[in-house]
């Protein structure tokens, strides 16, 4: 940006024999109020009566010359500048130039020292001055070539700069993509149940009508509706929780999509320390833990199994993912509440970006529909009093909204380096461009109300992915149905992206899986970009006039076709935000 903003000017009137070459110049009064001024770059006798003066704006451009009487009055700006430093330039032309995506065209009014350069630049087709302003009207290129050729007819400097060629460099982080799906859900087990029961607006809650929930105040929840230890090896389901239970068929299920052996690493010909898993968890399974204290106080302490321990720790569905598919390069969990799962495959990005790993197993895993958990969300006053009926008790950015479901399930992606997945030909769903993390440092349990901690992760998000808001196509929104969480969320989205991206909401289908929701979310937000459809929103007949999104309701809707980058937010109690940002390949 050329301007000189810390020029002071203090206009008066000379005799043009008085001037000399550094001086600002305007030819009338009328000039100097507009802020049209010409640096005099030479001055030439012409005659005893009139000197020739050679001018040049300010901020660069071309000569001309100016016949001024010796006697005649004119107008300098009290400040001297270097003529050596003034541009000698030429505006581009438009009219014959080839436009491309990331070109910048500059427009600048020259003749005033101060003026500041506005700039254009070329994203899907459309000129933008600000990128990441989603309500800004783009114009076309005849709209900026027209522009442009008005803006020079008024002495402005018109500049084209083509994308610049990105420079070599030694250490340039991987390209990550996403090369296999796998979720064991409320909707059912398997990829395919989930994506079909979305984009047919099915709902999965329940009646929990065992007798150990008899006593609650709710008793709907999200739960799967399949017993994995039937879909298990039984020596190896009595070792596992129903959390690892559930990651590990999910992660099968992607690690076979991706097209590679469930037989292992060794078998699917991979270097298994070059393969790591990452598992977003909150508890992993609560009940082991109740269950043994149970049989500690009925029994005494020789009768509490040996497995406990090992079947109780959140890292126990990343540690069985490990021993099932034999992956020794790295198995890691994270616990960041219901941003676990989101955050997990985040930093599985990284560890393959920066060639730690070059294929990693990613999602989150989570099973805590237990009568302990129910009430104690119960008591927090968090959960739906709605009951199963037509309309999914799970509301998000509905008006009659009064708080989530709980849920439970397993999602998981395949990420891989690009050269690793090209080189072996895999197919590519999408890429994993970037996330970003926050924390909205407000209250324990209840989010910020102005939703800032949200745009940041947002911001971030689209940052890490050398993205902008005007390339977002599609949010898939954390929307729990919480009262506050759903306003801070839409503040947040209606302040980065503006109220005009499609937003759509899965937990009126599943119920919120808590640290697998992430997981879940981003499979099927993949799958929105891959298949170029938005699945819509289920939950409440009429939205909250307060939300002010595009939320995609009703019916399924197709994906535009301009831009390229789908987000997938998570956030979760304490105040822990993750997004996680996708890009559709060609």
């Amino acid at each position: 940006m050329r301007h000189s903003s810390a020029i002071s000017l203090q206009p008066h009137t000379v005799t043009a024999a008085e001037v000399v070459p550094g001086d600002l110049l305007a030819l009338s009064e009328q000039d100097a109020a507009e802020n049209t001024w010409y640096v005099v770059m030479h001055t030439v006798p012409e005659n005893p009566q009139t000197i020739r003066m050679i001018v040049r704006p300010p901020l660069g451009g071309s000569d001309h010359d100016e016949f001024l009487s010796r006697s005649q009055e004119v107008t300098v700006a009290g400040h001297r500048m270097d003529v050596a430093a003034v541009p000698l330039v030429t505006s581009s032309d438009l009219g014959a130039a080839d436009l491309h995506d990331g070109d910048r065209v500059t427009s600048l009014r020259a003749v005033d020292p101060r003026a500041v350069e506005e700039t254009y630049v070329r994203r899907w087709g459309r000129w933008y001055r600000d990128l990441d302003n989603a309500a800004e009207r783009p114009l076309t290129d005849a709209e900026l070539r027209e522009l442009a050729e008005q803006a020079a007819v008024r002495g402005h400097l018109i500049g084209h700069h083509p994308r610049p060629h990105a420079p070599a460099r030694v250490a340039v982080p991987r390209r990550v993509v996403v090369t296999g799906l796998g979720a064991i859900t409320p909707l059912g087990v398997g990829v395919p149940e989930l994506w079909q029961g979305l984009i047919e607006g099915r709902c999965g809650i329940r009646e929990l009508d065992g007798e150990e929930f008899a006593e609650l105040p709710v008793r709907v929840a999200g739960t799967v509706p399949v017993d994995p230890v039937g879909l298990l090896p039984r020596p190896q389901a009595r070792r596992m929780n129903r959390a690892a239970q559930f990651g590990v068929l999910a992660a099968r299920e992607a690690w076979q999509d991706a097209g590679f052996d469930t037989a292992g690493t060794p078998e699917s010909g991979l270097d298994p320390e070059r393969v790591g898993v990452s598992v977003g968890a909150i508890l992993g399974d609560a009940s082991v833990l109740v269950g043994g204290d149970r049989v500690l106080r009925d029994r005494g302490p020789r009768a509490v199994s040996p497995l406990t321990t090992p079947m109780t720790v959140p890292s126990q569905a990343a540690s069985q993912i490990s021993l099932d598919l034999r992956i020794t390069g790295e198995a890691r969990t994270v616990t960041s509440a219901c941003a676990s799962g989101t955050e997990a495959i985040g930093q599985a990005i990284d560890r393959i970006r920066y060639g730690r790993v070059d294929v990693a197993l990613a999602g989150g895993a989570e099973a805590v529909v237990t009568p302990a958990i129910m009430a104690a969300f119960a008591s927090m006053r968090a959960l739906s009093n709605h009951g199963i009926g037509e309309v999914s008790p799970s509301r998000p950015f509905g008006k009659d909204r009064d708080g989530f479901v709980n849920g439970e399930g397993a999602g998981f992606l395949v990420l891989e380096a690009e050269e690793h997945a090209r080189a072996r030909g895999a197919r590519i769903y999408c890429e994993a461009a970037g996330w970003g993390l926050s924390a909205d440092a407000h209250h324990m349990a209840a989010p910020d109300p102005s939703g800032n901690g949200v745009a940041l992760a947002l911001r971030r998000a689209l940052e890490d992915a050398d993205a902008h808001a005007v390339d977002v196509v599609h949010v898939n929104a954390h929307a729990t149905a919480t009262t506050e969480g759903d306003l801070a969320e839409a503040a947040a989205v209606r302040a980065v992206l503006g109220g005009g991206v499609p937003v759509t909401a899965v937990k009126g289908n599943l119920g919120h899986l808590q640290g697998a929701a992430g997981g879940v979310e981003a499979v099927a937000t993949v799958l929105t970009l891959h298949r170029g459809v938005i699945p819509p929103t289920i939950g409440g007949t009429e939205e909250d006039p307060e939300i002010r999104l595009d939320v995609v309701r009703a019916t399924p809707r197709p994906l535009a076709p301009v831009g390229d980058l789908a987000l997938s937010n998570s956030f979760g109690f304490g105040g822990h935000n993750a997004v996680l940002a996708l890009r559709r390949v060609a």
